[in-house]
């Protein structure tokens, strides 16, 4: 239009002469007017930090959806798997059953700035309401499925959610036991509804309860939305009190999905379209990005895995999609790694022999060239042997391999470029709207999280000798404030606006970035030693291939100690680690001549060739420690592996050190009596 056109010309105009207000202004009406950078109100604005390194004009996701419709409209989008078949969508239907959802939502009395909560494993239904909520003008936030009733009913009343929309019957029950005082409907998208309630609505029915809200009325709540407004919470897992509920703004979610996948090479799919398997929770960040916002701006086609992906169906749907990207927690690396050397360890000896010589040229070439000229030999062996391999993991047409949401062991990465894979790890956090820093094809450095996303600004706080310092987030990926939470806002955030990531790290002179720890995570000994665990930890795990989980203890402590947990089987229901040693484990209990099979057979001292090869793991961390108070003087082994379930872990695979401690006090104070 007319308008447009002159608001881009404005636009161009206010760059050139450098004002960065009339900018704003002129980023046309897509702006609510405000004069900070934070709010912590869901139905307020936020000055959006557009300068000369990001003067995109700020969109809102209706205008991002609606741009890759006119973009893709006949492309696929979405993919899910019904009586053994992958039925498809295309954009223009996704974007009508987005719009179907919607009126669905404002006929259901969704008020503005109010809720839409979604409980459950993901799936096309999870995505409509996501969209369809925002179109409604409500605020979308998801739950984890791993959640308490008692941590559903805080997100859903922190976030005055009218409408939550369940997965099943069990997530149901979750929302029937406790009181929710500002919902008006349930909505059910998979199963049988099993029960008749006033409020309770399978997904058929809701779909088509707004078939007589007019078009006008939708477009008009949709006209009203503006870029600076809040339209996503993310709630932060509570590790450490409440979950917090990160603010996120049209313009942070549909920047960040433009700026942060180009860095990772993403390609748009008039390109060349790009495929993916959604699988990890969308009420993280990393996945929200990733999967959903990411796919809608680039034109890509997601399928959805089974529910029970992370129990081991998440190859077989791999292998049955081929994807050209795919993203993991490092627990799902580390699980792959241990399927492949479970796998390894079955063949013959020739062939072993075989794997594990083809494995060490690839990992010696990628080590060496992390270029892209790949030497003949690599290329011998990869077509000869690696490539079956990674066909066995469903990746054989994959080109990118994205790590997030955790830090990654040093082992991982090396195992698969000993498969010819690239980990690209990303680093950032759900108050940056996901990565910050990335590394891709083209900005890669071992052990390094990549470079700041072109656009973003980082930099680093309160430097030590050594150059380590906080690492500190600017841009327009950087979240509107806490729901409800001034105090917790203002510590994040400085006077100027900078974001404080609580994260300890350094930047090399080309820029690549390495963390090396969280600041509330280290340890200060009694003697004031300040000590980040996680090097120590990731030491003893590499020496130790026995040791599933190692968490480091001494904070106001004489000395260092050290619980470990052994790697196990778990249980395939309920994801809950057994008392059976992995294979792993029994393998390295065989090459100490002992028999174990069991947690029970070794801890407790019982073992004794075991407990002395893991002292002398210890031993061998210990010689390379940079002063004496950052030497392990005791450990123990506990009974049973960390899990989410048993509540050690957090729902992206975290640990989570406060419950930890709190778990396992009398073992520590044990550890810890003279």
């Amino acid at each position: 239009t007319e308008l447009d056109l002159s608001r881009k010309f404005l636009f161009a105009l206010s760059l050139i002469s450098g004002k960065k207000n009339i900018v704003e202004e002129l980023a046309g009406a897509s702006l609510a007017p405000t004069h900070s950078l934070w709010t912590t109100d869901a139905r307020g604005s936020v000055r959006l930090r557009i300068e000369d390194g990001c003067p995109e004009e700020p969109i809102t996701v209706h205008q991002m959806f609606k741009a890759s419709v006119e973009k893709y409209g006949n492309m696929y989008a979405l993919a899910s798997k019904k009586n053994d078949r992958w039925e498809k969508i295309t954009f223009l239907e996704y974007y009508q059953f987005c719009r179907r959802a919607a009126k669905s939502f404002i006929k259901l009395g969704l008020e503005r700035f109010h809720g839409v909560a979604i409980l459950g494993f993901n799936s096309t239904e999870w995505f409509f309401s996501a969209v369809g909520a925002i179109l409604a003008g409500g605020i979308m936030t998801g739950i984890y499925a791993t959640n308490s009733p008692e941590a559903c009913q805080y997100v859903a009343s922190d976030s005055k959610a009218n409408i939550i929309v369940v997965e099943n019957q069990k997530q149901l029950d979750k929302i029937l036991q406790v009181l929710m005082p500002h919902l008006k409907a349930i909505v059910q998208y998979s199963g049988q509804l099993q029960q008749k309630l006033s409020n309770l609505y399978s997904w058929e029915d809701f779909m088509d309860l707004g078939l007589d809200v007019s078009e006008k009325q939708l477009d008009d709540i949709i006209s009203s939305q503006r870029a600076n407004q809040c339209c996503v919470l993310i709630y932060t897992s509570g590790t450490t009190g409440k979950p917090k509920g990160v603010m996120l703004s049209h313009d942070n979610i549909t920047w960040t999905a433009n700026h942060a996948s180009r860095a990772g090479d993403m390609q748009p799919a008039d390109t060349k379209q790009e495929s993916l398997v959604s699988y990890l929770p969308l009420s993280h960040i990393a996945a929200q990005i990733y999967d959903l916002w990411t796919g809608i701006q680039w034109g890509e086609l997601v399928y959805f895995a089974q529910p029970d992906a992370l129990k081991g169906s998440l190859i077989t749907t791999l292998r049955e999609v081929n994807p050209t990207s795919h993203m993991g927690v490092p627990r799902v690396w580390e699980k792959m790694m241990e399927k492949i050397k479970q796998g390894i360890s079955q063949c013959g000896y020739v062939k072993k022999k075989l794997v594990t010589w083809a494995m060490s040229v690839s990992l010696e070439a990628n080590q060496k060239c992390m270029e892209d000229e790949k030497p003949f030999l690599l290329s011998l062996t990869d077509s000869l042997v690696l490539q079956k391999l990674r066909t066995e993991l469903g990746l054989s047409c994959c080109q990118k391999f994205f790590s997030g949401a955790a830090p990654i062991s040093s082992e991982t990465v090396q195992f698969f470029l000993g498969l010819n894979i690239r980990l690209f790890e990303a680093y950032g956090m759900s108050e940056s709207t996901g990565p910050h820093f990335m590394s891709g094809p083209k900005v890669y450095k071992l052990p390094s999280c990549g470079k700041v996303v072109p656009g973003c600004r980082y930099k680093v706080a309160n430097i030590d000798s050594d150059g380590t310092g906080e690492i500190c987030f600017w841009g327009r990926n950087i979240f509107m404030g806490f729901l409800n939470m001034e105090d917790k806002t203002r510590e994040a955030l400085d006077e100027d606006g900078w974001l404080h990531s609580g994260d300890l790290g350094k930047i090399d002179e080309e820029g690549f970035l390495y963390i090396t720890g969280r600041i509330k995570e280290l340890i200060i000994t009694a003697g004031g030693e300040n000590i980040p665990p996680v090097p120590i930890e990731e030491a003893v795990k590499k020496e130790l291939p026995i040791i599933s989980n190692a968490m480091l203890i001494g904070d106001k402590r004489k000395f260092l100690s050290m619980l470990l947990t052994l790697k196990c089987c778990t249980n395939a229901e309920t994801m809950e680690p057994t008392e059976e040693l992995s294979l792993e484990a029994v393998e390295f209990c065989q090459l100490q001549r002992s028999q174990a099979t069991k947690v029970s057979d070794i801890s407790g001292g019982k073992d004794k060739e075991v407990y002395r090869a893991i002292q002398e793991g210890i031993e061998r961390v210990n010689s390379a420690a940079t002063s004496n108070a950052q030497r392990i003087q005791k450990w123990t082994i506990l009974m049973k592996d960390f899990s989410v379930s048993g509540g050690e872990l957090g729902p992206t695979m975290k640990l989570r050190r406060p419950v930890v401690l709190e778990m396992y006090h009398k073992v520590i104070e044990g550890l810890y009596q003279e």
